[in-house]
């Protein structure tokens, strides 16, 4: 056959020389460019410095509000007193009552409230604080019955190590707790002028706040932005203020039970440990525990047996448990809710910044925090963060 015949294909000419192997081509590798890789030696470096520039704001910010207490504190009370009086001056103004009328009537009655308040609390305090050390004296022999065991056990561990006490030493003095005129003087300008500063702010906010409101929406670049701002601003105002009036409602409440309850108990100075429960209420956790101890001093100095000196820490510890766990969380839902991890760190932060006013304002400054950055674009991970 003719295809049995066909010749062989002949192979192709080698272009090595001779006396060299051939070798295949392998297809080179992909080499980074050098503009490439500074570029990205730039841009690790900047991310370096945003990082420290962005510590470095941070503490700066926080050296800022801790010598700026004095002036920041009064400012942040004000302004959340304005928030929450503020539905009383809008609604007042739907009758067509003048902001700055109604801001004035508003004022009045609060500070009229506090005056009262504080007229009513201020002798039992007073009396408080003066028999401070007569009480000191007395509750140690009132509670050694209760100690004698760990008396007993402290003795045997000195008798085992060879210590001896001398039975005719003197005996530590307890050192005396007194309050003078003088004290209260001196500290009298500075109250008076905080007081003042706050209600005159808390007056300038309820009178001019839709006019600084309108002012911000002013300068918005677009009609757009603008109706996004202005929806933003109302719906926080509202839930801020809704907020504001429920905890202090609910905190009142406890604290007029607690008066109550230590009046039924034959408590001396019920309307006194009442107001103590009330303003103790806005620190969470740590007001409730504080209240509770001082209910349990105050039964032991005060009653001879152990049961009724303890049952009025137990009652009130019994009604702040019903108060957190349902009563707080059914009235306010779940959006004004906070994870306690966050509330505790919140309350170590501002209590180590500000004090007791920090640790007072801390859950309100937290919980305003939350309801402003779930409506922020790019900031509602915050909110996720401390949420519930």
């Amino acid at each position: 056959m003719s295809d049995a015949h066909s010749p062989l294909p002949t192979p192709l000419p080698s272009t090595a020389a001779p006396g060299m192997a051939v070798t295949t081509l392998q297809p080179k590798s992909r080499r980074i460019p050098r503009s490439s890789r500074s570029t990205r030696r730039i841009s690790r470096h900047l991310k370096a410095i945003r990082i420290s520039l962005t510590g470095m704001i941070l503490l700066a910010l926080i050296f800022t509000i801790t010598i700026g207490k004095s002036l920041l504190i009064p400012l942040v009370l004000a302004a959340f007193i304005g928030l929450a009086l503020n539905p009383i001056v809008v609604t007042a103004a739907r009758f067509r009552v003048p902001r700055w009328l109604a801001a004035w009537v508003v004022m009045v009655a609060l500070i009229g409230a506090l005056a009262g308040g504080v007229g009513m609390i201020a002798t039992p305090a007073m009396n408080w604080f003066h028999q401070a050390p007569e009480a000191i004296r007395t509750f140690a022999p009132k509670i050694k019955p209760m100690t004698q065991q760990l008396e007993a056990a402290s003795r045997a561990t000195q008798n085992l190590v060879g210590g001896t006490t001398g039975r005719g030493a003197a005996s530590t003095g307890t050192p005396a707790v007194s309050f003078t005129a003088w004290d209260v003087v001196s500290n009298a300008p500075k109250v008076l002028a905080s007081v003042l500063t706050v209600a005159l702010l808390v007056f300038f906010f309820l009178v001019y706040g839709d006019e600084i409101l309108r002012r911000a929406v002013e300068i918005s670049p677009t009609f757009a932005y603008k109706r996004h701002t202005v929806s933003i601003v109302r719906s926080i105002q509202v839930e801020i203020s809704s907020y504001l009036l429920l905890t202090a409602a609910i905190n009142m409440a406890l604290g007029l039970l607690t008066a109550c309850m230590l009046w039924a108990y034959n408590v001396p100075d019920p309307l006194l440990w009442g107001t103590v429960a009330m303003v103790a209420n806005f620190i969470p956790y740590v007001g409730a525990i504080t209240t509770t101890t001082i209910l349990a001093v105050v039964g032991v100095l005060h009653f001879q047996e152990l049961g009724p000196a303890i049952l009025p820490a137990m009652t009130f510890a019994g009604m702040t448990a019903v108060e957190g766990n349902l009563i707080t969380p059914m009235l306010q839902g779940r959006r004004m809710r906070l994870s306690p991890v966050a509330i505790l760190i919140w309350l170590l932060v501002w209590g180590w910044l500000w004090g007791i006013p920090g640790a007072l304002l801390a859950v309100p400054m937290l919980t305003c925090a939350k309801l402003i950055t779930a409506k922020l674009r790019g900031w509602a991970w915050f909110a996720h963060m401390i949420q519930r």
